[in-house]
């Protein structure tokens, strides 16, 4: 068991990780891909530790967190279409 929480604190290091790669990102594509790549080392932490406590709820809330972020990546990936790659933070946007 205590497997699943020292997987669950990792996954949550490397969401940390991922995290400082969403703020200092050099264009909005990196930025989107790393606060993608964050959500689903979220929800994979949530998913271990809800095996871990044994409380379902942890689950449920991952399932709702991974959808949202699913959402999320496609609506900005269709702003970034609309804007041809030039979104805010862009290194074309000069």
């Amino acid at each position: 068991m205590t497997d699943l929480l020292i997987f669950a604190i990792a996954f949550a290091v490397l969401a940390a990780i991922t995290l400082i790669r969403l703020a200092i990102g050099p264009n909005a594509a990196d930025r989107m891909v790393a606060g993608d790549a964050a959500d689903t080392l979220i929800c994979c932490a949530m998913v271990l530790f809800s095996l871990f406590s044994g409380r379902g709820i942890y689950l449920d809330i991952a399932i709702v967190a991974a959808l949202f972020g699913l959402i999320d990546t496609m609506l900005v990936g269709r702003y970034l279409e609309k804007e041809g790659g030039k979104g805010h933070g862009s290194a074309d946007h000069q």
